[in-house]
């Protein structure tokens, strides 16, 4: 049961948060259903990272642990910089996205302040919104899960500070045409503030993505993105932040020095330098993957929403529910993510795995559906 802060004497915001619950670990269902193997295609993991000289600089890391990375938080940052095509000081790094997002809403949020953000989208935006004290507004997704920007921006208001986007979005992985993303920042004021979540940027198509460089002239716009999705080092914790000089001075003044290990710093720069083909190569089975998933469960009764991401977002055919046939699923040893706390509990999320575990899944599907 959930205690009130009244007698814990925390910060009042708190009893309005919802804990981040992550989907379900291969550990506890392999304990919970007394099963030998599981096949996790839940938590949008990329099952082929790290890559091969991402793993050989953790392992050059280890040489060093017992020292702060001082040095490898400048050279990460530049070789990021470097990339991107931006100056050192348009960059700051960060403990993952997470750790990013909850800073940036330090950075930016007062109490009272409202938010904006869409629904569905990740949950996150508003955890850490509401912790720091604003008041959020939905703005649901349109028919097709593309972002409504007209009806965004009849949402602002003179007390709107600040606008989450997901590009793709989560749990949709839907992409917004780069135009209209571009159109719609250029247009809002300059009194409100725009976070551009990338997470799962690298998956889209080559020439669908907005022009980052461009887009950074608008004084207001922070750009997040990570290493966890594309480069497969979720659990390396790396992070980073792209924005206006300013910003990103403000923003190391307020993030826990040396917040990102060693380890995941050595990963990151031997994944950008010396990784690329092979996760380029990541990339096009996915995709291809992704593809033939769609098909096959479209073939199954499913309504797949095309997705530009490392997973796919389903309605299940009628009268199924996502927590049943999650559960069901579990039990014969998968992992998918269902969908009700979105708001859409005859959906599910499944991230794009394997083959043998694309396969896996397809088969215990047609035992429960």
């Amino acid at each position: 049961m959930k205690e009130s802060t009244m007698s814990l004497n925390l910060r009042k915001q708190v009893d309005d948060c919802r804990p981040y619950i992550a989907g379900e670990t291969e550990a506890s269902v392999l304990k919970r259903y007394g099963l030998d193997k599981v096949v996790k295609l839940g938590s949008n993991e990329n099952p082929f990272g790290p890559y091969e000289n991402a793993k050989r600089a953790m392992k050059e890391s280890l040489k060093v642990i017992n020292r702060y990375p001082e040095d490898d938080y400048v050279e990460l940052t530049e070789v990021l910089a470097k990339v991107n095509n931006l100056d050192v000081t348009n960059v700051a790094l960060g403990s993952g996205a997470g750790n990013v997002i909850e800073t940036v809403a330090r950075l930016l949020i007062d109490e009272g302040d409202e938010v904006l953000v869409a629904k569905p989208t990740y949950r996150l935006y508003r955890e850490v919104s509401i912790l720091m004290g604003a008041v959020i507004k939905n703005v649901p997704v349109k028919s097709d899960f593309t972002y409504d920007f007209e009806a965004m921006k009849e949402s602002i208001s003179d007390k709107t500070k600040l606008i989450w986007l997901c590009n793709p979005n989560n749990p949709t992985g839907v992409i917004n045409d780069r135009r209209e993303i571009e159109r719609f920042i250029e247009s809002v004021g300059e009194d409100v503030w725009i976070v551009l979540d990338e997470a799962y940027a690298d998956f889209i198509n080559e020439g669908q993505r907005p022009e980052i460089v461009e887009l950074l002239k608008n004084k207001k716009l922070i750009v997040i993105r990570t290493f966890s999705k594309f480069y497969g080092m979720a659990g390396a914790r790396v992070g980073y932040i792209m924005a206006q000089a300013p910003v990103i001075s403000a923003f190391d003044t307020i993030t826990e020095p040396f917040c990102v290990n060693r380890t995941g710093l050595f990963a990151a720069k031997a994944a950008l330098l010396e990784d690329q083909k092979q996760a380029y190569k990541v990339k096009e089975f996915i995709s291809n993957e992704r593809e033939r998933m769609s098909i096959a469960l479209n073939k199954r009764g499913f309504t797949v929403i095309p997705s530009s991401s490392n997973f796919i977002f389903a309605k299940l055919p009628d009268g199924f529910y996502s927590a049943e046939i999650c559960e069901q699923l579990m039990a014969k040893g998968v992992i998918i993510r269902e969908c009700d706390a979105w708001g859409y509990p005859e959906y599910v999320r499944i991230t794009v795995g394997k083959k043998e575990e694309n396969d896996f899944l397809l088969s215990k599907l047609d035992e429960v559906i």
